[in-house]
C-alpha cells in the first residue's frame, strides 16, 4: 500500500459501507475500502473502477491487530466502521491503537455504554469517537439535540422509523442480522423513570407517518433509549421508547425468515464445517438486487414532550428521505450511510473537533449537519415545517 488515504471504511462490501465510501469518493477524498474477505472485492468493483482514489483490502474485523495495521499503513486519520455492531469494540480499539478518529453505525446498549465510558481516555489522547452515526441512531439523535434546548424540562421522548416502497417486494432494508434482532430481542424502554422490557411483537400497534401513512409499529431495542437518557436525564426525562415500523410485505417476509431458523446464531454443522445460519443469510441477502424501478421512502422521527417557561410543550422532528438519482441501488438507505460520511468529513475538516467518546446528540452541530443532509436531498422538519431549506 503505497499511498496515504483520507479515510478507511470497514464493512465496505455491505450496503452501508458502499454508501459511505461512495459519498466520500464523490467529495474527492481518497478511501481505502475494507471487506471481511478478499472475495468481497467483487461487491465494490464498480467503485474501484469509477474512482481512482479508491483501493481495496480485506480483514476479519475481529482481528484487532490486523485492523490496526491496516489503519496505520493507510495513513488515514478517520475510520468509518460499517461492520455488524457485534464487532464495534474490536474496530474501535484498533482505531484507538492506531491513533485515528472513529465512527460507527451503532450497536446494542451494553456496547454503547462501554464505548461512551471510554470518553476520558479518548479525550486525553485527543481522539474523537462517535457511535451511532447513521439514521436512527444518527439523524434522530441530532434532531433531539436541536429540539431539546427549547425545553426547560423533558418528560417523554419517543423516536423511530417508518418506511415503504413503491414495489411490494422484499428487498433487505439493512443488515438482516440487525433487523431480526429488532423483532426477537427483548426491547428495553424507560417508563416512569424505571427501566422495563417487553417482547417486541407483544407491543404492536398502529401509527401514522408523514409520506408513509398508517403502519404497524412495535417497540425495539435501540441504543437511543440509553443515549437519550444519558444526555438528557438532567432535564428530568421519565419516559423513552423507540419504535420500528415496516411495510406489510417486508414485515411478513422477515417473520418467515425468523420462523425458518435462517437467522439463528448457534453454530450448526454443514458439510464438516461449522456455520451460523445468520451469517449465511447475511451473505446471501447482500446479493439481492432491487427490481427495476424500485423506490423507497422513509420517515425518521423524534417526538419530545415537556415544559418551557412553565407551559406544556410538544415538538415533532422528522427527517424525510427518498430514493435519489444516482443512488437508486441504495433505496432509502442513503439516510444511514450518507450521514456517517457527513460526520467523517466534519471530523476531517475540523468542524467537529472536541475529543472524547460521544453519541451524536452529544457533539454534532445540528444546523451544519442539517445543511449537509439537504445537499443530499434529505429534508428536516420541525412540527411540519422544513427547517433546512
Amino acid at each position: 500500500m503505497k499511498k496515504n488515504f483520507d479515510f478507511v471504511v470497514f464493512g465496505a462490501e455491505g450496503m452501508q459501507g458502499k454508501i459511505v465510501a461512495k459519498d466520500l469518493l464523490e467529495s474527492d477524498y481518497s478511501v481505502l475500502m475494507c471487506g471481511w474477505f478478499d472475495t468481497d472485492k467483487r461487491r465494490i468493483q464498480h467503485l474501484l473502477d469509477d474512482y481512482p482514489k479508491s483501493r481495496f483490502d480485506h480483514s476479519d474485523a475481529r482481528n484487532v491487530k490486523r485492523v490496526q495495521r491496516i489503519i496505520k499503513r493507510s495513513g488515514a486519520d478517520v475510520v468509518v466502521n460499517c461492520v455488524e455492531g457485534d464487532w464495534n469494540l474490536h474496530v474501535m480499539r484498533a482505531a484507538i491503537n492506531a491513533k485515528a478518529h472513529y465512527i460507527d453505525l451503532g450497536s446494542e446498549i451494553p456496547m454503547t455504554k462501554t464505548q461512551l465510558n471510554m470518553h476520558d481516555r479518548l479525550k486525553r489522547m485527543g481522539l474523537i469517537s462517535i457511535t451511532g452515526a447513521g439514521s436512527v441512531p444518527g439523524i434522530g439523535n441530532v434532531m433531539l439535540r436541536y429540539a431539546a434546548h427549547k425545553f426547560d424540562r423533558i418528560k417523554s421522548i419517543e423516536a423511530g422509523f417508518a418506511w415503504d416502497s413503491n414495489i411490494k417486494k422484499f428487498v433487505p432494508p439493512f443488515s438482516i442480522e440487525s433487523i431480526t434482532e429488532e423483532f426477537i430481542d427483548p426491547a428495553p424502554y424507560i417508563e416512569g423513570g424505571k427501566w422495563k422490557e417487553k417482547r417486541p411483537l407483544d407491543t404492536v400497534e398502529r401509527g401514522f407517518y408523514r409520506t408513509i401513512g398508517m403502519q404497524k409499529r412495535f417497540i425495539v431495542r435501540h441504543p437511543e433509549t440509553y443515549t437519550f437518557y444519558h444526555y438528557y436525564r438532567h432535564k428530568g426525562v421519565k419516559n423513552i421508547k423507540f419504535w420500528a415500523s415496516f411495510p406489510k410485505h417486508s414485515f411478513q417476509t422477515i417473520c418467515t425468515i425468523i420462523e425458518l431458523g435462517m437467522c439463528g446464531k448457534d453454530d450448526m454443522l454443514f458439510r464438516h464445517s461449522k456455520i451460523r445460519p445468520v451469517e449465511f443469510s447475511t451473505e446471501l441477502l447482500k446479493d439481492i438486487e432491487p427490481p427495476e424501478g424500485y423506490k423507497e421512502k422513509e420517515n425518521l422521527w423524534v417526538w419530545i414532550e415537556g415544559k418551557h417557561n412553565g407551559r406544556h410543550r410538544e415538538i415533532l422532528m422528522e427527517c424525510l428521505a427518498n430514493t435519489t438519482k444516482g443512488w437508486e441501488d441504495s433505496g432509502c438507505n442513503v439516510d444511514t450511510g450518507r450521514p456517517a460520511a457527513i460526520l467523517a468529513q466534519m471530523i476531517k475538516e475540523g468542524v467537529i473537533k472536541k475529543p472524547g467518546s460521544y453519541a451524536p446528540e452529544g457533539i454534532v452541530p445540528p444546523n451544519k449537519f442539517f445543511e449537509e443532509l439537504r445537499e443530499r436531498k434529505m429534508v428536516v422538519l420541525e412540527d411540519g415545517e422544513i427547517i433546512n431549506k
